[in-house]
């Protein structure tokens, strides 16, 4: 088991990795809207999925993975009614490939902001 850290994305802020890599599969924490600063980026569901996506683009990378590695997305939203604007910067970055994906509304995310986002994804071996 590894644990992977990067300063291509926020520091965690408690007690737990970026991600954890396993044998070939990666497991990211989840990833919240905060700058490479550890402040939340301001705006909408929008601005605050692209935030989310860049967070976990450096730590896919950083793990020598990437999107189109990811097998299994869990999506967190503070609001349901925002499913059609997170799509639509879901897609951007994941683009044809489309994994196995599970999206709920909850309660409250950490710092109050709209989406939260883990992933688990291959890295590819080398041989």
């Amino acid at each position: 088991m590894e644990f992977i850290s990067t300063s291509a994305a926020p520091a965690a802020i408690g007690p737990y990795s970026q991600a954890v890599k396993l044998g070939n599969l990666l497991f990211t924490s989840g990833q919240i809207p905060l700058g490479l600063d550890g402040q939340i980026v301001e705006g909408g569901i929008k601005e605050q999925a692209v935030q989310v996506f860049e967070n976990l683009k450096g730590v896919l990378e950083a793990a020598g993975s990437s999107f189109g590695q990811v097998v299994k997305a869990t999506v967190f939203l503070k609001d349901m009614g925002q499913f059609g604007e997170l799509n639509e910067i879901y897609a951007t970055y994941f683009g044809d490939h489309k994994p196995a994906r599970s999206t709920v509304e909850v309660a409250r995310l950490p710092r109050d902001v709209f989406v939260e986002i883990e992933l688990i994804a291959v890295i590819p071996v080398e041989i």
